[in-house]
């Protein structure tokens, strides 16, 4: 009799711990939790870790490959020039005859500026805006790897804003252009530069839009619009694509507060490589000119005029033996094309000037006394900006 409730309690507390495995095994969570104190130490019970699902590295998104092969070819750049302030009083034409050795005396000072530069041939060649080495004696250029080299001015193009600087050294790492035409609205894009001094740093965005003219900036505008943050000292600098690609050079930022607020401004890199080029080829930029004074046409401007269409550009007035009046140009004529290509508006229309080749002959088409009209005009030579 014994035996067999001896039997009958083995199997018992068998199926128990059996039910204890089971359920421990399945859910953990159905069973209490225990804490046990040794001493001053408190023990606590705790899960064992559950195995996460491995990352897909494709899931997350990273432009560390873009930035790492352009960030090598942008440069921090110091600019210095000598200010000299002069008290007005000073050009009192009574004072200059009696004291000449006081009014020719004026203090100065050393004023520096600081910006950022793109490398784009392994001689050393730069591309920066011109506002960053405007009248500057001294140029002190800061590679990525901390290396410090001195450069000089190899030509500038103030009404473009932007300059090439040769900096001293070679097998530089210069960047890669991207094809202008594969620049698209909503193209994730990074800004690479110098803001405030902080050298390497670089801001996410898209473009926001492209061929912004009429800002008043530049005489000849073609602005890619973005959001990358741009602040004081991108100028200069990189403006490229998920791929690491040079699409333009940061150049301005529309703020109220000094600071960026999502509207920056970069010149494309169709423009920058034609004045690059010209530059490293001639030491300065040649454009076409043809004599005009332009005027957008407005729709009460058309109607004033007896034009019938607001398309074009107006001609207000022909410089004399200009280009234009030799070929027979007038005042109230309206400019339609000019080599082929449309004028919608006036910096369309200078810019269809800039681009022709002095020297050669662009067929112009006109809308003249409600009748078409098409002139040869001999390009000349677009003058030297004061």
């Amino acid at each position: 009799m014994l035996r067999k409730f001896w039997l009958l309690f083995a199997q018992a507390c068998t199926l128990c711990l059996a039910a204890l495995f089971v359920v421990a095994t399945l859910r953990p969570d159905l069973l209490p939790r225990f804490t046990q104190r040794v001493g001053n130490v408190v023990l606590m019970q705790q899960s064992a870790p559950t195995a996460t699902a491995p990352v897909d590295p494709g899931r997350n998104l990273t432009f560390a490959d873009a930035a790492k092969k352009a960030m090598p070819a942008v440069v921090n750049i110091y600019s210095s020039k000598v200010v000299r302030s002069r008290n007005p009083v000073l050009d009192d034409s009574i004072l200059k005859r009696y004291f000449p050795e006081l009014t020719e005396r004026s203090p100065s000072r050393r004023a520096t500026n600081l910006g950022s530069g793109v490398i784009v041939a392994p001689e050393g060649y730069i591309l920066t805006s011109y506002h960053v080495i405007e009248g500057a004696d001294d140029i002190e250029v800061v590679l990525s790897d901390g290396r410090q080299v001195h450069a000089h001015v190899r030509g500038s193009d103030p009404e473009s804003d932007l300059a090439v600087i040769k900096a001293e050294g070679d097998n530089l790492p210069a960047i890669t252009f991207a094809a202008p035409e594969a620049v698209q609205v909503g193209d994730v894009v990074l800004a690479i530069g110098n803001p405030f001094g902080f050298g390497g740093t670089v801001t996410l965005g898209i473009v926001s839009a492209l061929g912004r003219n009429q800002l008043g900036i530049n005489r000849f505008e073609d602005f890619i619009q973005t959001d990358a943050a741009i602040n004081p000292g991108n100028s200069g600098g990189a403006l490229v694509d998920g791929a690491g690609h040079l699409v333009g050079i940061n150049s301005t930022i529309y703020s109220q507060t000094g600071g960026s607020m999502g509207i920056g401004f970069a010149i494309p890199v169709s423009l920058a490589r034609t004045v690059l080029t010209q530059i490293i080829k001639d030491g300065e930029v040649t454009r076409g000119w043809l004599g005009i004074e332009p005027q957008a046409v407005t729709r009460e401007l058309a109607e004033t005029l007896a034009l019938g269409r607001a398309d074009g550009v107006l001609i207000r007035g022909v410089q004399q033996n200009g280009p234009a009046e030799r070929a027979g140009l007038l005042p109230r004529d309206v400019v339609l094309e000019i080599g082929g290509k449309p004028t919608p508006d006036v910096p369309q229309l200078l810019a269809r000037i800039a681009e022709l080749t002095p020297g050669s002959n662009a067929k112009v088409r006109m809308w003249r006394d409600g009748k078409p009209v098409e002139l040869d005009v001999t390009v000349g030579r677009r003058p030297k900006p004061q």
